[in-house]
């Protein structure tokens, strides 16, 4: 017997950031994850975006994710007519720095000053809000000093454009000066059974500093679910860019998400539904943002949160899946990610 509906009782909040420092931010403990709605994931549907979205609301999600770059730009544009007339429901959070041009080709990493200033004032224009509760650097460009793109995403602060900011990606070393110029509320990086590397030395760092955790592709980029796209359906994991996906390594990690469904069956939950309570697990301070843009598929994530882990259960998962077992790096080129 699977968990497939929603929880009946009201969708938990956790706090991001820390009160002491003036950063914190209460959200819903799953957020949505909306980039899948424009791009990447086979083909876009902004009707169905929309729909996963008002039904988001319903169920009690206050924390949407999105990012200028997804679309490019259609993304910001879709969530915010979503949004419309709800906006002070909502933590909104979305992202710069990764540029692109209308026609969707790739331009580098950006931020510098004048970049940050132009990204945020385009961003509201396009979401349609008067100011972004959460801004996040969408990946740290190692041409600028953190401390100049930090000071002028403090400068929108400042103006009121923006109320939080944020890092993706980040290093310990960059995240400590981040914060050192502007106190930052949370981290958006890659976190789930299969990705576990920032447990070492980032996790850390950010509990020592009052940061919060915020984990994208909390699935696995959907594997820990067991459903995998098929090549020629548009969708990017198909392709090179995603080592984990193809071949050997597609192998070796499904067999790895065969244990998770194992263990699923005793918890009488679907695997996604027990990775996803893993994440929820780790701390009061994380906040996964699944991506779907499929109402079931959202039901089904929310579901995860009325699925209690004992210490047993999580230890079993951790030697069902090793830290070192899962085969093939996140991406094709890591060299993006900073150091």
């Amino acid at each position: 017997m699977t968990t497939e509906h929603t929880p009946t009782a009201p969708l938990a909040r956790r706090t991001l950031g820390s009160a002491a420092h003036g950063t914190d931010l209460e959200v819903s403990a799953l957020g949505l994850g909306c980039m899948g709605m424009s791009e990447f994931y086979g083909t876009p549907d902004e009707q169905g975006g929309i729909e996963t979205i008002h039904r988001a609301l319903d169920l009690g999600v206050t924390f949407f994710d999105t990012a200028d770059m997804y679309g490019p730009f259609t993304n910001e544009r879709l969530v915010g007519r979503a949004l419309a007339g709800r906006r002070d429901e909502v933590v909104l959070a979305t992202k710069f720095g990764n540029k692109r041009g209308e026609d969707g080709a790739r331009l580098g990493i950006d931020g510098s000053p004048d970049y940050v200033r132009q990204a945020c004032d385009a961003s509201l224009d396009r979401l349609g809000v008067e100011h972004i509760d959460l801004y996040y650097q969408h990946r740290v460009d190692p041409t600028v000093p953190i401390e100049e793109t930090v000071g002028a995403m403090a400068e929108l602060v400042a103006a009121g454009k923006v109320r939080r900011i944020g890092l993706s990606e980040a290093s310990p070393e960059t995240i400590r000066r981040a914060h050192a110029t502007h106190p930052v509320t949370a981290l958006q990086t890659e976190y789930s059974l299969f990705t576990r590397d920032l447990e070492d030395e980032i996790l850390p760092t950010l509990r020592e500093l009052g940061i919060g955790l915020v984990p994208y592709s909390p699935l696995g980029r959907g594997m820990l679910t067991g459903a995998l796209p098929e090549p020629g359906q548009g969708d990017s994991r198909t392709s090179a860019y995603f080592p984990r996906f193809q071949g050997e390594a597609r192998e070796t990690n499904l067999a790895l998400v065969e244990r998770v469904r194992e263990i699923a069956q005793t918890k009488g939950c679907t695997p996604g539904q027990l990775a996803l309570a893993w994440v929820l697990a780790q701390g009061d301070d994380v906040a996964p943002i699944p991506g779907t843009k499929r109402v079931r598929y959202l039901e089904e994530n929310l579901a995860a949160t009325a699925v209690t882990l004992t210490d047993d259960d999580l230890q079993a998962l951790e030697r069902a899946v090793p830290r070192d077992a899962v085969a093939g790096d996140r991406y094709g080129d890591m060299s993006t990610i900073d150091g």
